[in-house]
């Protein structure tokens, strides 16, 4: 194996399935924004009807990536490059990334557990995953009536801050967090522990 490009983490930078879970769920983020805009500025056009037709099955999507990338970050977390700046900068990066991570989890969770509790089911990608039928579980949709949309536009803006950030170390700081998230490694070295 290419020890240049290692499928772990490293305190170098991150490896291949950290960063591949990062920009594929990404991409799959702009999907999903993109259908929830479109639903509030262009409600029943064509091209909202396509992007929300595929909202439940990219959130679920999302959900289960959240789950595997959480686990592969805990496998790595030894070995996970540290973050950069003084240390109230890097404890709220660390804070901030928890805060993601908690709401790209409970999102669609609530969305889920909306669906299992309305009696009209549950599809993805085709699949039925609840069944229709039965009455309504007030205790399971209440939760996602109430903060799904709310949380969603939240997590929206952690994304745009992370954004943010990770430009701002990359353009102004130039200190490899951006590096380290897209090559994979920082070829500085590292700091003395």
């Amino acid at each position: 194996m290419d020890q240049t490009r290692p499928l772990a983490d490293t305190p170098r930078g991150y490896g291949l399935v950290s960063r591949a879970l990062h920009w594929g769920m990404a991409l799959l983020f702009v999907w999903q924004f993109t259908s929830a805009i479109l639903s509030v500025f262009a409600e029943d056009t064509a091209i909202e009807g396509f992007f929300w037709g595929t909202h439940y099955s990219v959130g679920f999507t999302l959900w289960v990536l959240v789950l595997l990338r959480g686990a592969w970050g805990l496998a790595n977390l030894r070995r996970r490059p540290a973050h950069e700046g003084p240390p109230l900068q890097a404890r709220a990066a660390a804070a901030g990334h928890l805060a993601l991570y908690a709401l790209m989890i409970v999102v669609p969770t609530l969305a889920i557990l909306r669906a299992a509790g309305n009696g009209r089911g549950l599809t993805v990608y085709g699949l039925q995953l609840v069944a229709p039928g039965g009455e309504p579980n007030p205790a399971l949709t209440a939760p996602a009536n109430l903060a799904h949309g709310f949380l969603g536009w939240t997590l929206l803006v952690l994304i745009a801050g992370h954004v943010a950030m990770a430009l701002h170390h990359g353009l102004v700081r130039r200190d490899g967090t951006l590096t380290r998230m897209t090559r994979g490694s920082d070829a500085r070295p590292l700091p003395a522990a």
